[in-house]
């Protein structure tokens, strides 16, 4: 796991709460799942049909017919339970997935979310994440700040194809962590090793500093 990948996650885990139902999406949220304390009692759900998610497998245990979304091979916990799609998305937009931990390719200050295409790339669906974003209670979206290229993936208003409008509730990166408001993107934390001027820097979309601001250093 890259250094920016691990501060990201050892942040969205403490959003885990004891006795959640979570789903976690393809690519850095996969992660999360080796981080949750082994005391919690909490049910990781993947829209392939699967409650009740473990840790990645070692090397050498992967059981190729237990997989998640993303197509990696995944273990189960003790009371897992295996079902179609039609019933995994039942549970989704029944409202009984209590956290969403989604990545995402741009955010706007609006909330807006971008995370399933880009357009000219093959793509083989939207998966579920236009549902997770309106059935979960609680959505939070984890990405590196910046892209590849060093552009801010933090926009004014997104440029990729939405995957939902003002649907992201909670926003980490390995900078800082946004909360969105009727007022607008709040500031509420900065990340160890980054600064309150590199946030600014690195962020395209306006931002509200909360009085509150926690910041690790």
């Amino acid at each position: 796991m890259k250094d920016t990948h691990l501060k990201i996650v050892k942040r969205a885990v403490m959003e885990v709460e004891d006795g959640m139902n979570v789903n976690l999406g393809i690519g850095i949220p996969t992660l999360v799942a080796n981080e949750i304390p082994t005391d919690f009692n909490v049910l990781l759900q993947s829209e392939n049909g699967l409650l009740g998610i473990g840790p990645y497998p070692l090397e050498g245990m992967e059981d190729p017919d237990l997989i998640n979304a993303g197509k990696e091979t995944v273990t189960t916990v003790p009371g897992a339970s295996f079902f179609d799609s039609a019933e995994s998305f039942a549970m989704i937009r029944g409202g009984h997935i209590d956290l969403a931990i989604l990545g995402g390719m741009e955010v706007s200050e609006q909330g807006d979310l971008a995370n399933w295409m880009i357009p000219g790339k093959m793509v083989k669906g939207m998966g579920g994440a236009m549902d997770l974003v309106n059935g979960a209670k609680k959505v939070i979206v984890i990405m590196e700040h910046v892209n590849k290229h060093g552009e801010s993936k933090i926009k004014k208003e997104c440029t990729l194809p939405l995957t939902g409008k003002q649907v992201v509730q909670r926003l980490i990166t390995d900078l800082a962590v946004f909360d969105f408001t009727p007022n607008g993107m709040l500031l509420i934390e900065i990340q160890e090793g980054a600064s309150l001027e590199e946030v600014k820097e690195k962020t395209e979309a306006p931002f509200i500093i909360s009085p509150d601001l926690i910041s690790a250093q």
